[in-house]
């Protein structure tokens, strides 16, 4: 069977100025990269802002990650593909790009699979159109004029203890949690401690994708809280002049890039915060343009509803133009036996009693996305080991729920492995929408935020704050931001702050450790259990497996 860079490779690619004629732009409106790949440019996108039109948006959202595989970039291609293709309705996906430290790690790409894939697979998941190289230079720019301050004049007496501001990489590099910067003589800076984290997990990805104009994202950066003074005193990008410069690095990865899916299908892939350490969607500029150009836009949200799903209903829906028309749920057979097994060595079998005990997570997801006051159904995701009384099972047990479901193939069979699908998630965004019912009120504590979400979304028990989380959401109130939304730095893979307690536990208790303001994009990050920022390689990473010939043509990458 082929990989999926093997069927990427062999499709055939639309130039991309023939995919932007789908969505009524025209070679002006483009900034090419090669043949098929672009960035929108300003005039387009004032443009589109100017038409009244607003398509239907889907949110794809999915259980909670498992070794086995869920698939939902995948189902999110293939069920646009399935609507552009199938139905003819004119539609638009809006993706995350790919961050390079998994794609050489272990978790892999965002480009789909199979036949549903966004392609050129290869440069998304690697170098795209510099959108990441940018977003690195930029944070370290930051930091680097920052150190410069200090060194050089730091007449607001800035503490260097108490910067807050990482470096970033967008490589998986453990060595670089915890430095020391300006070692040595005198000449090599102020001497302090130091930290690194992942590019798409630093606050600057967070502002690009939350930035509707260049004007909203500089002045973002300069509300980005540098850290504190000797005297105490907060200590603001602002205040230190340097949003311009950074903004100036940021313009052109601001912008949008098109490129296309295997059948031709319009996507904008763009920004890609991690959902377990930031709020997990791609931009907010992506797909409110991507609603303006079209009748359907196809959005997904990083690992489970829990996360990425939760985030962009109570946070990243208040910045679009609308919120979702309903929410599509990913499931596999595979993933919810492996709930109950807690092992793949036997996903293959049958196992009708596990896929009862697992699908206690399905469950679990489904009817919480239900709590939105939005029409919720079910995808689910064949795998050739599931069994015909396996996939029945399934949809008995999620129809005893009043939500629907579909068995889907997209990743053998392309668009035609859904048009059932596709029929009922047109017919579901086209129902009469209520009003959005979100976890918790806009002028909620911190507090009851936090809790709200812990008893509606992972049903836990209670909430434990350390001593530490306590001074800080105290410190909040002293600056005034102990109103602004809460998003919940958690495992993926439990609803609980512990990886290791699968299925759908409840009466639990979930430890807030830290909270951290940021300031520029607009939140206050809630930090329970055990979250890196910056991840580690394992044993085997998938970079042994890439490789290039002298032609030029990549192996490996999935």
């Amino acid at each position: 069977m082929k990989s999926d860079i093997e069927i990427a490779q062999a499709s055939q690619t639309l130039p991309i100025t023939e995919i932007a004629k789908k969505l009524g732009l025209n070679e002006q409106d483009l900034e090419l990269f090669g043949s098929d790949k672009a960035k929108i440019n300003w005039s387009a996108i004032k443009n589109a802002k100017a038409n009244h039109h607003l398509g239907k948006l889907v949110l794809v959202t999915s259980i909670s990650p498992t070794p086995a595989g869920e698939g939902k970039s995948t189902m999110t291609i293939g069920l646009a593909d399935a609507l552009n293709n199938q139905l003819h309705e004119k539609t638009l996906i809006a993706l995350r790009e790919p961050s390079m430290g998994p794609v050489f790690g272990l978790k892999g790409g965002a480009t789909g699979g199979g036949q549903a894939q966004v392609i050129p697979m290869e440069d998304i998941n690697l170098h795209f159109t510099g959108d990441m190289h940018a977003l690195t230079s930029a944070i370290d720019t930051l930091a680097a004029l920052v150190d410069n301050y200090i060194y050089q004049d730091n007449s607001l007496k800035l503490d260097s203890n108490r910067i807050l501001l990482k470096r970033g990489l967008d490589v998986n590099d453990r060595t670089l949690r915890k430095i020391t910067l300006g070692q040595g003589s005198r000449f090599n800076g102020v001497e302090h401690e130091a930290s690194f984290a992942i590019t798409v997990a630093n606050e600057l990805m967070a502002i690009l994708c939350l930035a509707t104009s260049i004007i909203d994202l500089k002045q973002r950066i300069g509300n980005m809280l540098v850290g504190y003074s000797t005297e105490d005193k907060p200590v603001f990008v602002k205040d230190l002049h340097f949003e311009g410069a950074i903004a100036a690095l940021l313009g052109k990865a601001l912008k949008p890039n098109l490129v296309q899916t295997i059948e031709h299908t319009p996507a904008l892939v763009h920004g890609g915060p991690f959902a377990n350490i930031a709020h997990g969607a791609n931009s907010v500029m992506a797909t409110n343009l991507a609603l303006h150009l079209s009748d359907y836009v196809v959005t997904e949200a990083g690992f489970g509803s829990d996360l990425g799903g939760q985030k962009f209903m109570d946070f990243v829906s208040t910045h679009l133009e609308k919120a979702p028309d309903a929410i599509v749920v990913v499931a596999t057979v595979r993933a919810l036996k492996y709930q109950a097994e807690q092992s793949t060595d036997n996903l293959s079998n049958e196992n009708l009693d596990a896929l009862r005990e697992g699908f206690k997570n399905l469950e679990r997801h489904m009817n919480n996305m239900r709590q939105y006051n939005r029409p919720v159904i079910v995808l689910i995701n064949k795998f050739d080991s599931d069994t015909d009384a396996e996939l029945a099972l399934l949809q008995d047990l999620i129809a005893e729920h009043g939500i629907d479901s579909e068995v889907v193939t997209y990743h053998n069979d392309g668009s035609k492995g859904g048009i059932k699908a596709a029929e009922k998630v047109r017919a579901l965004v086209n129902q009469e929408q209520g009003e959005i019912m979100r976890s918790y009120a806009k002028d909620d504590t911190i507090q009851v935020k936090i809790e709200q979400i812990a008893q509606k979304i992972y049903h836990a028990g209670k909430v434990e704050y350390s001593e530490k989380a306590l001074d800080q959401i105290e410190h909040l109130k002293e600056l005034g931001k102990d109103k602004l939304p809460v998003i919940i730095a958690k495992t993926q893979y439990s609803f609980s702050d512990d990886k290791k307690v699968l299925g759908a536990p409840t009466n639990f208790t979930l430890h807030v450790k830290n909270l951290a303001l940021k300031n520029g994009a607009g939140f206050i990050v809630v930090s329970t259990g055990s979250i890196l920022d910056m991840p580690g390689l394992p044993k085997h990473p998938a970079a042994l497996d890439i490789d290039i010939d002298d032609d030029g043509k990549i192996s490996g990458l999935f």
